[in-house]
């Protein structure tokens, strides 16, 4: 039997069809200061620039094994093309992420550009995709950030928060908004050949909503998301999720996404072993912790995957600085131990 590529493995992954080993792979920002290092540039560099940014994460992904390749890297693209500014870091030599600078004070400022998608960095994220699948050997994975989650990035979360006690009709509508903005994101992406797409309403999970407000305020939005979708989506979220994985999966995507607060072996339960369940390690804790052995992470890989994940993902972006050893321990560890079938997907 021929080995498959890892775009075919990632690609029938999704289709629930057998492949050859659990692909390892992620939904979120997968660079590496080892890339960074290998091409002679600065982190500051590879946001501003389509070829660093798409061989930043070639360098990462190749490097260690990965399946797929993911930009862009920062969640401030969106925001600084509705005008909010761009705080980019640009003569430091340490691993920061560019920020937004100014959010609007009340929901009353808001307002939507029409050409948002043509301005500042957007462009640039376009280009950095072309050259993505102009590679071809990678699956190629593009991601945006959930209407709620978004909002957060514009204005202060807390304006919405009581608004939704206060004025439930205003943030509703103003939720609404931010979900079209969404929605076009996604299907720009999706126009682009992207192999999948990541949904990250990441600021949702319970440790901020009650199961009841989630219901009401992120649930219908993200339905909406994931019907205007047509390639293989990803629901994820932060934090914990035990109380609202089930509410998750009536979304539409293809795939659930949880954190290493979540409950894995009890979610695969309430899920069932039809659905796609990605998850769920602690990137930073795991990969970058100089106190973390490479044993530790051979552990917390294979649980994650006997606890009934399809594809073991970070609960997050990985923070670039990993300490090479247990990165290489992580994507060995899928690949070896991956071979075995999972509940979702079997084996060829």
């Amino acid at each position: 039997m021929a080995e498959l590529t890892s775009k075919e493995r990632v690609q029938k992954l999704f289709k629930r069809e057998p492949v050859d080993r659990m692909p390892c792979f992620s939904g979120m920002g997968t660079v590496t200061i080892q890339a960074i290092r290998e091409m002679n540039t600065q982190f500051a560099k590879v946001h501003t620039d389509a070829e660093l940014m798409a061989n930043s994460a070639l360098t990462s992904s190749k490097m260690f094994g990965l399946d797929a390749a993911v930009v862009p890297y920062d969640m401030a693209t969106m925001a600084e093309a509705m005008g909010r500014g761009l705080t980019l870091y640009a003569d430091s030599e340490d691993i920061l992420y560019p920020t937004v600078p100014n959010k609007w004070e009340t929901l009353e400022e808001v307002v939507i550009p029409d050409d948002f998608m043509t301005r500042n960095r957007m462009p640039v994220v376009d280009e950095a995709f072309g050259l993505l699948k102009k590679d071809g050997e990678l699956a190629v994975g593009a991601w945006v950030l959930g209407p709620f989650t978004f909002a957060g990035q514009v204005i202060e979360l807390g304006l919405l928060l009581k608004g939704a006690k206060k004025n439930k009709e205003q943030v509703e509508a103003f939720l609404a908004k931010m979900t079209e903005v969404t929605i076009t994101q996604a299907k720009h992406y999706e126009s682009l050949g992207v192999d999948f797409l990541n949904v990250r309403e990441m600021g949702s999970g319970t440790d901020l909503l009650s199961p009841r407000m989630w219901k009401s305020l992120i649930q219908p939005n993200l339905v909406k998301i994931f019907n205007a979708i047509n390639i293989p989506t990803i629901n994820h979220i932060c934090g914990s999720t035990d109380m609202i994985v089930e509410m998750m999966n009536e979304c539409g995507s293809d795939a659930i996404s949880v954190d290493q607060k979540n409950t894995l072996s009890e979610s695969r339960k309430k899920l069932g072993n039809d659905v796609l369940l990605f998850g769920n390690f602690d990137p930073y804790g795991m990969l970058c912790k100089p106190e973390t052995t490479v044993l530790e992470v051979e552990e917390t890989i294979k649980k994650c995957i006997d606890d009934g994940v399809d594809a073991v993902w970070p609960g997050c972006d990985l923070w670039p600085d990993v300490k090479e050893d247990n990165m290489k321990a992580y994507t060995r560890t899928v690949r070896e131990y991956g071979v075995k079938a999972s509940p979702a997907v079997g084996r060829l």
